[in-house]
């Protein structure tokens, strides 16, 4: 009787010891043989008390509705560009040409800009700059393919202005900022915000009634003559794309 208890002690243990083993490849093989599909299966059915209920499917349908608006919204401001990119082109006579804003440094937004177009293409300094809006400085520097361009804004800036609805004069000077300063000349100038600022008839550096902005506020307390901010009509911080007035090839 030991001996025949013995002999089947051996079996016992290898069926016990092979039996994960035997499990495991079973598994293996519905797996293979169903194509993953029992996995698949399974998963799905381990997974489905942490399915989107309707407040999530709702949230989804919501981020996707905010991410087509937002598309929608990119690409209506990319033909509002492109239009006012065309339209600088039409405008563009022999004396002017366009150019592409290439560079701007982040700590110095509001005093200069440089353009892909240089003395190659007859830009020279003190050229005055426009953009969709009105003017927005004069060349200071330039290479054979780039130039650099002082702002309105930057505080060296200083360039006569007028305000054609009181036809007085004024200069117009920067301070580094996104707006830039309004010193009259005249102690009552009779000027008020809204009122529209162009370049003087009487200036020597740019053109003549170029727009530049309009007046936000006044001081009339300034001394020693009235002061006032004007809001520049070209958005500085958005351009990418202006006007060179050549003043070296001007007729």
């Amino acid at each position: 009787m030991p001996l025949g208890r013995s002999s089947r002690l051996p079996s016992a243990r290898l069926l016990t010891s092979a039996g994960p083993w035997l499990l495991v490849f079973g598994v293996l093989l519905m797996v293979r043989l169903s194509k993953g599909a029992l996995l698949s299966d399974a998963f799905a059915l381990l997974s489905r008390p942490f399915w989107p209920g309707s407040a999530q499917s709702e949230w989804l349908r919501t981020a996707q509705q905010v991410d087509q608006q937002a598309r929608l919204a990119a690409l209506e401001q990319d033909n509002r560009r492109l239009r006012q990119l065309l339209d600088l082109q039409r405008r563009s006579g022999d004396d002017t040409v366009t150019a592409p804003v290439i560079s701007r440094e982040l700590g110095g937004w509001w005093q200069q800009l440089v353009l892909g177009r240089g003395s190659l293409q007859g830009v020279s300094p003190g050229d005055p700059v426009a953009a969709p809006g009105g003017l927005i400085g004069l060349v200071s520097a330039v290479t054979p393919s780039t130039a650099r361009v002082t702002l309105l804004t930057d505080s060296s800036s200083a360039i006569g202005v007028w305000v054609g609805r009181t036809r007085r004069h004024a200069l117009l000077v920067g301070l580094g900022t996104s707006r830039p300063l309004l010193r009259f000349i005249e102690k009552d100038p009779g000027v008020r915000p809204g009122d529209v600022v162009s370049t003087s008839p009487a200036s020597t550096l740019v053109p003549p009634n170029l727009t530049v902005g309009v007046i936000q506020s006044v001081e009339e307390q300034a001394v020693p003559a009235p002061e006032a901010i004007v809001q520049l009509s070209a958005p500085l911080e958005a351009i990418d794309w202006v006007t060179v007035q050549r003043r070296g090839v001007r007729s």
